[in-house]
């Protein structure tokens, strides 16, 4: 981490100082002036300016000195001597000043500035167009790498156009789907007047996804075909171009300017493409705005249910009873009723078994079928007679002798892989099922100890040990297994 990051950032003060009031007046002003490209202001000018605004009619001169000390200490301004029109060394010696911005302030200014037209709720805008103009730019970028290389000035102004519309795109799709997230928003979207502007909003987003799908995959292909030389060739360009201005207060190494110009070409490509298998920011825009448009669906679709629940029914009553009224008996009325609100008293019927998988089969053509009904009792239960406990003596023997022949079987196959109290991984040639999900079993019993010791079935202690860092694979008759090159020693 810089330690320019950790230091306390003085020019800032004047924002929030007891005066502040007082000093964002002053220093509004030199920037005003600033971007008409007067760089020096004297007291008396600024003085004048200010007490045409009523809140400084009690200002006096001593006052507006004080304030230009201060923000001369804070940094905000820089002071000059003027000695051009000085007569007397009297004159001299009240050392009149007039007084610059510095960089600081005008950057600070042009920031409160961009917030005060910002206002409470974000900006921002879709804009489908910037995708295909960084397409076109990343094209041109892509070509240079077999055609003749432009000049430094020239690849410095394509550069400087690349990442200002990426700067463009991701900031106004970030502001305005932040806009759509808000509290405020999300108040209008539980209104009526949403409706109408659900339309034009969805239509918006549509395009937008549509534009980004279309030209997504274009720029991720150019992405791909730009080779690491040819980005460092580039930033070196780029280095010296910027070192071929003249600046008398920076001091900075090509090393460095070279690594910034690498750097922001890292935030284009993993914006698009993704970083050490990390989603791409391409697709987390994608599914959020379309998790914006099924937000926006869902409240419209409760808006719509909420103002059908309200609509009054009468007419739709009115038209029953008159259909009812026509009626010329009671069983066409039944018949319409059961048209209307459904069949009353209906009979279900259940069976546990099914003839015949024929849809149109009825159920009069089925065989009949019994169920035992039980009592609704809480405490009904079914009777039952003790029967006497019987013993397989014989099929209990059977068991144990082949379950100790297979115990045997298994123990001569450990045996035949065991050499000097232990088994390396690497060295087993045997194809048993049984040899896979014992070994297996035994490692993951090691891995819950941190010693990595544990205990098999017979009781025996033994270590995991990892020989290096390789992997390696075992073939068996039902696939291939690859793990890490292990060692499995007894203790005993």
């Amino acid at each position: 981490m810089d330690e320019k990051q950790l230091k306390p950032i003085i020019e800032v003060s004047y924002l929030t100082a007891a005066n502040a009031w007082r000093y964002r007046a002053i220093l509004r002003y030199f920037y005003l002036q600033h971007e008409k490209l007067r760089y020096y202001l004297f007291p008396e000018e600024l003085f004048d300016y200010l007490r045409q605004s009523y809140h400084f009619e009690k200002y006096t001169e001593e006052q507006l000195q004080q304030d230009l000390n201060q923000l001369v200490e804070w940094k905000n301004l820089i002071p000059r001597q003027d000695t051009g029109k000085v007569t007397t060394i009297e004159e001299f010696k009240k050392k009149k000043f007039r007084y610059q911005c510095t960089p600081y302030t005008i950057e600070i200014e042009r920031m409160v500035q961009r917030l005060e037209q910002k206002g409470d709720s974000f900006g921002g805008s879709l804009e489908k167009n910037l995708f295909d103009r960084l397409l076109d730019i990343l094209m041109k970028f892509n070509s240079l790498q077999n055609k003749e290389a432009l000049s430094n000035e020239k690849l410095y102004l394509l550069w400087d156009e690349l990442f200002s519309i990426f700067k463009k795109l991701t900031e106004n799709a970030t502001d305005y789907l932040a806009h759509l997230e808000s509290e405020k928003i999300e108040e209008m979207m539980m209104t009526e007047a949403f409706l109408a502007y659900k339309e034009a909003l969805t239509e918006y987003l549509r395009n937008f996804m549509t534009a980004l799908q279309r030209t997504s995959i274009k720029i991720e292909a150019v992405l791909k075909q730009i080779s690491p030389k040819f980005l460092e060739n580039t930033a070196g360009k780029l280095a010296d171009h910027y070192l071929s201005i003249p600046r008398l207060d920076e001091v900075i190494t090509k090393e460095v300017l070279m690594e910034k110009y690498l750097d922001q070409w890292q935030g284009l490509s993993s914006w698009f493409l993704g970083y050490a298998g990390r989603e791409s920011d391409l697709i987390y825009l994608q599914n959020i705005t379309n998790e914006t448009v099924r937000r926006m669906t869902r409240f419209a679709q409760r808006l719509g249910e909420k103002h059908h629940n309200f609509k009054s029914r009468k007419k739709d009553y009115l038209h029953l009873a008159l259909l009812f009224g026509k009626c010329s008996s009671i069983n066409e009325a039944h018949e319409l009723s059961a048209c209307v609100f459904g069949v009353f008293h209906t009979r279900h019927l259940w069976t546990d078994s099914k003839e015949t998988e024929d849809i149109y089969a009825e159920i009069w053509d089925a065989a009949p079928f019994e169920i035992t009904v039980n009592p609704r009792v809480r405490n009904y239960r079914e009777k039952t007679r003790p029967q006497a406990v019987i013993s397989y003596p014989e099929e209990k023997e059977n068991m144990l002798k082949e379950y100790l022949l297979e115990k045997e079987a298994e123990q001569k196959l450990i045996d035949e892989i065991l050499e000097n109290k232990q088994i390396v991984l690497a060295k087993i040639s045997t194809t048993e099922p049984y040899i896979r999900k014992t070994l297996l079993n035994w490692i993951g019993k090691s891995m819950g100890s941190k010693e990595r010791i544990a205990k098999t079935e017979t009781g025996h202690k033994f270590k995991l040990i990892k020989v290096d860092g390789q992997m390696i694979t075992l073939k068996w008759d039902d696939g291939y297994l690859k793990l890490p090159n292990y060692v499995i020693q007894f203790l005993e």
